[in-house]
């Protein structure tokens, strides 16, 4: 039986990231980055298409228990047999010059005997490699992927099925380490790791950073968790903030809805940005803002909704028809072709983010204002286009509410950093004049006043979860009767078993998409937010302490959530999940406005 997006715990090195289920299995790894091509592609496939399992001989099953250690990204997986107990610790060390990975199995009672079937298949499950020995590694080579094995001490290993296997015995005390190690196939080996200093270093490297935490309320290990998580997915050499490590996991199991989330997108900018300063994480911040402006300088005309790792501005969609799709989900897509849609509500993000890190006293950097005044001088003239909005959709362009509200917030935040700064030169008097009229706008045009209720878009009956932002982005205040009822119209048309859903899917979907979606967990905690603020803090905390719940057993949040099933959806784990938990515990137990 292929296992849930659930049964999977999330290692990684700050660069890639891999997914290790309660099989014991590594079932997805992109190697050198996260965007790169997978080594082992079972996640989306089957065992053929590459992955590798350590466990007890003739245990097919899950695990007994497994466990991160305390605020680290350090996997601990646990088997109880009639032979004993023995445990297996997996990490990626951050890396030198090559990404690692480290499975350390110890003995821990009596004396039981593990396999270990490493099946490489390179470039999405589809190149088997040329395997050979060397100074008693095994060694992996396809065209530019070199991979090298060994063991410490060394094991009796053998190839069998155009798979790599090891069989060897542990009692208490005892240990074998492995170690996975990928390098350009025209570069030699690169120095090899100590694993068990790799796993010493690691634990203390981990603990040390959760322990900045400034955050002390209630939930603060699920809290650091998801700080955790956000830290994994960030590609340390540029700052950039994946969405997510996997491609193609399903919003709808056998759906079309399979999305690749392995870059960057500027809708995570402000709520990422609020959720590492306000829990104490400066340095973070501060890489992600640099990225951010790196990744927008140019022409504003040519602003793009998300990017690669370092900013790359192609990331053309195709499809990887060897691959039967997670869950028989199809198609596996690589790449995202909404890198080419206009979303204007982009715009008011990276102003946002910039005004953020600004009033947080990152340090200034040069040219942010003059690409910001940029900015604002195209959106001052393109604002009244039609555009696909935030949810990336596919069935053409509307005027979404979100989109017009977030111009709203890039004049407006244009507007305070000239009141607040007059040092700095702007067009004063022309972007007070548009924030007006945008705002002016929105609320005759993107409001039905007879359900007293923001839409989805101009005119249209569809509410749009976004809406639940209006307050957190001060475009209305939240006691305002309109942000009341939109609240409680979102809650009522848009709930689905105490969550919430990002939009309607039924009759013409405005995604342009067939089939159907689970609740959008974000979108969830925004309730959360907007509850708190219109004053009903007791339902906005017995909602946060519902989502908290929906994590898996190592405290892992999707992208989406099957309330009926009680299963997890899209791809995993999400950044827009984890950052929604933060800033919604902030703002509930942190003294911190909600954001």
């Amino acid at each position: 039986m292929h296992p849930r997006i659930e049964d999977y715990a999330l290692i990684g090195d700050e660069q890639t990231a891999a997914l290790v289920g309660t099989d014991g299995s590594v079932d997805w790894l992109c190697l050198p980055r996260f965007d790169s091509a997978a080594c082992f592609a079972r996640l989306l496939g089957d065992e053929e298409n590459g992955h590798w399992r350590i466990a007890p001989k003739g245990v097919d099953g899950p695990c007994t228990r497994r466990a991160y250690r305390p605020d680290t990204l350090v996997l601990d997986t646990e088997w109880e047999t009639p032979e004993g107990a023995v445990r297996v610790t997996d990490l990626m060390p951050q890396r030198d010059r090559a990404p690692d990975v480290v499975r350390v199995v110890e003995g821990l009672r009596g004396r039981v005997t593990m396999h270990s079937r490493l099946r490489l298949r390179f470039d999405y499950g589809s190149v088997v490699p040329w395997m050979r020995r060397s100074d008693g590694h095994r060694v992996a080579v396809a065209g530019p992927d070199a991979v090298w094995l060994r063991s410490e001490p060394p094991v009796r290993t053998w190839g069998e099925d155009f798979a790599t296997h090891s069989e060897f015995t542990v009692g208490p005390g005892e240990s074998v380490a492995f170690v996975l190690t990928w390098h350009p196939s025209h570069e030699p080996r690169p120095p090899l790791v100590d694993p068990r200093e790799a796993l010493r270093v690691s634990v203390e490297d981990w603990q040390a950073w959760a322990a900045r935490c400034r955050y002390d309320g209630p939930h603060r290990d699920t809290v650091v968790r998801s700080l955790i998580t956000l830290k994994a997915l960030t590609y340390r050499p540029t700052g950039g903030i994946v969405a997510a490590p996997t491609t193609s996991l399903p919003e709808e199991p056998g759906g079309v809805r399979n999305w690749d989330y392995r870059y960057c997108w500027l809708r995570d900018a402000t709520l990422a940005l609020n959720a590492l300063l306000a829990a104490g994480y400066q340095e973070e911040a501060r890489d992600w803002r640099d990225w951010l402006l790196r990744a927008v300088a140019g022409d504003p005309a040519d602003l793009q909704i998300m990017y690669g790792l370092a900013g790359e501005r192609r990331l053309p969609e195709f499809e990887l028809s060897w691959l039967a799709g997670h869950a028989d989900s199809v198609p596996v897509r690589i790449g995202n072709e909404a890198v080419n849609q206009l979303q204007l509500d982009v715009y008011g993000e990276v102003m946002d983010s910039l005004s953020l890190g600004r009033r947080s006293g990152l340090p200034a950097t040069p040219h942010a204002w003059a690409v910001q005044c940029a900015l604002m001088k195209w959106l001052a003239g393109n604002w009244r286009e039609p555009d696909e909005g935030l949810w990336e959709v596919r069935g053409g362009r509307r005027q979404f509410v979100h989109s017009k509200v977030m111009v709203w917030v890039a004049a407006d935040r244009a507007v305070r950093a000239l009141e607040e700064n007059p040092e700095l030169a702007g067009d004063l008097a022309g972007w007070r004049a548009l924030r007006d009229e945008v705002h002016l706008e929105v609320c005759e045009k993107g409001f039905d006043r007879r359900r007293n209720t923001f839409t989805q878009s101009y005119g249209s009956l569809e509410l749009d979860a976004s809406l639940l932002l209006i307050p957190r982005v001060g475009f209305l205040p939240p006691d305002d009767p309109r942000v009341v009822g939109t609240v409680d119209a979102i809650g009522a048309e848009l709930g689905h078993r105490g969550l919430v859903r990002r939009y309607s899917t039924d009759g013409t979907p405005v995604d342009g998409l067939p089939g159907d979606e689970g609740t959008f967990l974000a979108c969830s905690f925004w309730l959360a937010d907007a509850l708190h603020l219109t004053g009903r803090t007791k339902e906005a905390r017995e909602l946060f302490e519902r989502l908290v719940g929906l994590a898996n057993d190592v405290g892992l949040l999707p992208e989406e959530y099957d309330p009926a099933a009680g299963r997890h959806l899209g791809n995993f784990p999400q950044a827009f999940s984890h950052i929604g938990l933060v800033n919604t515990a902030l703002a509930l137990f942190g003294g911190e406005e909600a954001g």
